[in-house]
């Protein structure tokens, strides 16, 4: 059954506080906020990453990185996802194409929309044309309208190494 394409679902949601760097997608992106979190708190990397993993049909980013393990204090989430890669290659599987909402108040991501394509690409091996990334906002509603959190769905498509 590995020769059939497989698709994953990766979500994450995240505390935006004053203070802490704003790296999404692997992009540090200039900003008055960033997201909390035990790692960088990289919302795009961790909903990617758990969309990979789903769709290899392995444990999820918070199995495979406890944020109770000291050692994943303030990691680089582009660990992670060096991880999820190697994991899913192991299953016999590739990234096909991945598909990923960002929805924030800020910061605005449309300025750095093809430095994050670029970089989740290079991450997870994928040219960058099939890697799409889009910011939407909360519409002035709830903790993300208000711009106190961010959240990211994510969606990836997988099929067997060549």
């Amino acid at each position: 059954m590995k020769d059939l394409p497989r698709i994953g679902l990766g979500v994450d949601l995240h505390r935006l506080e004053p203070g802490r760097p704003c790296v999404l997608g692997g992009v540090e992106i200039p900003c008055d906020v960033g997201p909390a979190g035990h790692s960088d708190g990289d919302a795009i990397l961790h909903a990617v990453c758990d969309a990979v993993l789903g769709a290899a049909g392995l444990d999820d980013l918070g199995t495979l990185f406890s944020d109770r393990d000291p050692a994943n204090k303030d990691r680089d989430s582009a660990s992670f996802c060096h991880e999820a890669l190697r994991l899913c290659r192991a299953e016999g599987l590739r990234v096909l194409s991945l598909d990923v909402v960002a929805e924030c108040e800020k910061p605005k991501l449309i300025p750095h929309r093809a430095a994050i394509r670029a970089r989740i690409g290079a991450l997870f091996d994928v040219d960058p044309t099939r890697v799409n990334v889009k910011g939407k906002t909360g519409e002035k509603l709830g903790p993300i309208g208000r711009g106190e959190a961010i959240r990211t769905t994510a969606v990836a498509l997988l099929g067997p190494v060549d």
